[in-house]
């Protein structure tokens, strides 16, 4: 897909000959047409459009964001997509297809956005008050930011689309990348405006982005820029901790296993939310086939990701500290394995035991795979679709990073209160050893890594402590090259379809 074709908006579909049909010039009429635009710039959080199917989220995201992680491995079917081999492989071209859907689809989420703030202006005052307005321009600010963060976090250069986009002229589609400082400015600048979001909606309006989200993602953004800009890192740290202590409103909960199975969605811990459903009133068509993709192929899955034995290792290096006498509680949460606790006489997978499942001829045998994300019931197992949520912001997150800005600013005591925390909580752990600077860290790096499998945040995590090289080199992934393979190429149709782009 090219560029021009990802840049497809509201107007595309609006502007029909009939004199009876809305158009682009008559659309917007009052808030309720606001709101419609900007469930398409929402959208593309599902990489929803008008060729996706119910697999094309997961054959994206967690290929392009999860394939390049020390935590997971490659399973057995995955094998037969060369595009993806070439991912897990760092083999990859500027013209790999999966990237570059990627790309597509958040510069297209970015384009709505931009509709958003330029179109909605013709809403005249009498059909919309001014908080209202307010209102959904800081969604809308909320939502560019958001895409181009998402575009920095994976691209060392990126092309600032502050400008709606509505034809393929090559004088609109050329334009330069900027600096990552300018885009981390740009960025920065969307999530402040975006800070006149409501603390929290009514029930049906779940899942739109709050106040706390726009902090929250501030505070990354600060985090990351902080390691990029030596120079200004003690006052990007100061400014992430300020933006994580306006998350407010959010806790830990209990739980863990319940926020990635469809029981516990939209928990308390839920600050920012991909909603989906089974509902398919009036032809909506939210729903995937993710327990497919990431199942494996013992449970009805396709066999495309599996965790690695690094991942394996560190859910264990504590031993069995837990409250109940068993590994952290977030390992039996994250993963079956072959283990006295899935072996249980009462059947705790599925109504089955691991051995029951994982067995070749009546030889049991260990083969250790994902249970996040993976239906609660048999039932919904069986099920050819799903509606399982995916949190994409969690106050886990939220306390951890705060807990690396505080470090990093000296303040270790308090973080370590929030690590603390965090263990309790979700890994029934006693509270952490070690009491430095270089302690907390370390405790850091080990929290993170076990908190967050297949939510696709630990590339990102390495690269902000200089890590990549060193980890990627343990993992033996011997074609990681640093200079090419910290952030991906800008892919080969932008480069066709932007004069400006080489």
């Amino acid at each position: 897909m090219c560029f021009t074709l990802a840049l497809t908006s509201c107007d595309d579909y609006l502007t029909v000959s009939s004199p009876d049909d809305l158009t682009s010039e008559s659309f917007w009429r009052d808030k309720t047409d606001i709101e419609s635009a900007l469930s398409s710039a929402y959208s593309q959080l599902y990489f929803m459009d008008y060729s996706s199917d119910e697999w094309t989220m997961s054959e994206v995201v967690w290929p392009v964001e999860a394939y390049r992680e020390d935590l997971v491995k490659m399973g057995n079917d995955a094998m037969n997509y060369q595009n993806w081999v070439e991912l897990y492989n760092f083999t990859y071209t500027n013209g790999n297809s999966q990237f570059t859907t990627y790309w597509n689809h958040m510069y297209r989420g970015a384009n709505f956005a931009n509709q958003i703030l330029e179109k909605s202006t013709k809403v005249p005052a009498t059909k919309i008050t001014k908080e209202e307005r307010k209102q959904l321009m800081a969604e809308a600010h909320f939502l560019r930011g958001y895409y181009h963060m998402r575009l920095l976090l994976n691209w060392n250069q990126i092309i600032i689309r502050d400008k709606y986009i509505t034809s393929g002229e090559q004088s609109v589609l050329d334009k330069a990348v900027s600096s990552r400082p300018e885009c981390w400015d740009f960025v920065i600048d969307e999530l402040n405006d975006a800070l006149d979001l409501p603390e929290s909606y009514g029930v049906d309006n779940v899942g739109r982005a709050t106040r706390g989200a726009a902090y929250a993602y501030l505070g990354w953004a600060y985090l990351t820029r902080a390691y990029e800009e030596s120079a200004k890192k003690e006052e990007f740290l100061k400014n992430a901790a300020d933006c994580f202590d306006k998350v407010t409103g959010y806790e830990l909960t209990s739980d863990f296993a319940g926020m990635f199975n469809g029981q516990n969605e939209n928990s308390k811990e839920s600050v920012f939310e991909v909603q989906f459903t089974l509902n398919d009133a009036n032809g909506a068509n939210y729903r995937t086939q993710m327990h497919r993709w990431i199942g494996c192929s013992e449970l009805m899955g396709w066999d495309e990701i599996l965790p690695s034995q690094r991942l394996m290792d560190e859910y264990m290096k504590e031993g069995t500290k837990s409250t109940e006498g068993l590994y952290d509680n977030r390992l039996y949460a994250t993963i079956y394995y072959q283990c006295d606790y899935w072996n249980a006489p009462e059947g705790r997978m599925y109504g089955k035991k691991y051995d029951d499942w994982f067995n070749n001829d009546n030889v049991a045998y260990n083969r250790p795979a994902f249970r996040k994300f993976m239906p609660a019931t048999i039932e919904e197992l069986s099920m050819d679709e799903t509606a399982i949520n995916i949190p994409l912001m969690r106050y886990g997150n939220v306390l951890l990073m705060k807990a690396e800005a505080l470090n990093g600013l000296g303040q270790t005591a308090k973080a370590i209160s929030l690590i603390n925390e965090v263990r309790r909580v979700h890994g029934h752990m006693p509270a952490m050893k070690g009491t430095t600077q270089a302690d907390v860290q370390v405790q850091i790096e080990h929290e993170r890594a076990i908190e967050f499998p297949l939510e696709n945040m630990r590339f990102y995590d390495l690269r902000r402590w200089g890590k990549l090289d060193q980890t990627m080199k343990e993992d033996g992934r011997s074609n990681f090259d640093l200079s090419k393979n910290a952030f991906y190429p800008i892919p080969k149709t932008e480069i066709n379809a932007n004069g400006l782009v080489n």
